[in-house]
């Protein structure tokens, strides 16, 4: 039993709202988070786990039920599958940054790209974190689960995980409930060894991100450097002096459209396409063929279109914000909704709501909401 005294929960989020739930313990090791697991889903209690909080927006009135802090760490370095890989399998909530800082210094690319992103390691894969081209998807080998429907603890290949843009079969999307209900703890990933010195940096996104030429050489290192410099430039490395940064990173995901709806987007808006669905081959028995191939059937591919860009020129500039209230547009990014200082989270929802209703009108689109939300509406 780990049950501690309940704080507010705009102590331990980002964003800064929440008011101290009903229940809170703490799980300082695998044993007890599973232990605390199975003795909050015995007593059917509402129940939700806290790490870093910091892509979570919670509302203004207590929750009823239990909040688990996961505050596992730990880092265990085992063989990868192949000559120049290694594998780690890290405890869900050891936190993020430091994991990247701890790969960086080791030598081990894959992950350097998010560096600066807040949060622990086990939410990485529930939301497939990403950044300047780089995902989880793209390293995770398997995550250690613990199943709410039965209490029985597995190892998941990342194949069976759901990865896509921002999401995964743990991930619980506005309206909607998980596809599957379970706690990770621990997480598994494989990164290729480079040592200290510089290695061809691969991916266009993360190239244009740093300013480099195709074929550009840097050390880990260096592009931990960059990206963290990058990340300040627009709030997004948490820092108490700095208000931009009492956010949940980016309020709002940029959004999924078809080819059709984009056309209908102004040119400037930036797109990207996403990646086509790849038909399989089709084999044709020589002794049955007559010459005829069929004609492939188009597939439609859909685009990533930016949020941020829909925000700004939807007439919400950075720093805006509603008269008399406390929540603000970041001063340095349009995706970021900011706490300037004992916002309510209605204060919160209010703006995030007129952001909804200003791109709505003006380009068609209702942006959804990237933060999990508990107890707010939009």
């Amino acid at each position: 039993m780990t049950e501690v005294d309940p704080q507010p929960l705009s102590r331990l989020t980002t964003l800064q709202t929440g008011a101290a739930p009903l229940r809170m313990r703490e799980a300082r090791t695998r044993e007890e988070l599973i232990g605390d697991l199975r003795e909050i889903w015995a007593d059917g209690d509402d129940w939700f786990v806290l790490g870093g909080g910091s892509n979570l927006f919670v509302g203004d009135e207590p929750f009823d039920g239990t909040v688990l802090r996961v505050l596992t760490s730990g880092i265990e370095r085992i063989a990868g599958a192949s000559p120049g890989a290694t594998r780690i399998r890290v405890q869900a909530g050891h936190d993020w940054d430091a994991l990247v800082a701890y790969t960086v210094a080791e030598g081990l690319a894959g992950i350097e790209a998010m560096s600066g992103i807040p949060g622990t390691v086990g939410a990485a894969p529930v939301q497939n974190v990403g950044a300047y081209g780089q995902d989880i998807s793209q390293t995770l080998v398997e995550v250690e689960i613990i199943d709410e429907a039965t209490g029985d603890v597995s190892v998941v290949p990342a194949s069976e995980l759901g990865l896509g843009f921002r999401t995964s079969v743990f991930k619980h999307h506005y309206g909607s409930a998980p596809a599957r209900r379970a706690v990770i703890l621990s997480v598994t990933l494989e990164l290729t060894e480079v040592g200290q010195g510089e290695y061809p940096v691969r991916g266009e996104q993360l190239r244009q991100a740093l300013g480099l030429e195709p074929g550009a050489s840097v050390s880990l290192a260096w592009v931990r450097d960059h990206v963290l410099a990058t990340r300040r430039r627009k709030g997004m490395v948490l820092d108490e002096a700095d208000a931009d940064t009492s956010s949940a990173g980016s309020f709002f995901q940029n959004a999924i459209v078809t080819e059709q709806f984009a056309r209908t987007l102004p040119d400037a808006c930036p797109r990207w396409p996403m990646q086509p669905v790849i038909e399989q081959v089709q084999v044709y028995p020589l002794d049955r063929f007559d010459g005829y191939v069929p004609a492939p059937v188009p597939q439609p591919i859909d685009v990533k279109v930016s949020a941020a860009w829909l925000i700004e020129h939807s007439g919400i500039g950075k720093g805006f914000r509603l008269p008399r209230s406390r929540a603000a547009v970041s001063s340095k990014h349009a995706l970021a909704l900011t706490n300037r200082g004992g916002a309510s989270a209605e204060e919160l929802a209010e703006l995030a709501r007129f952001i909804q209703q200003r791109v709505q009108q003006e380009f068609g689109l209702l942006l959804q909401p990237e933060p999990v939300l508990v107890g707010v509406e939009l």
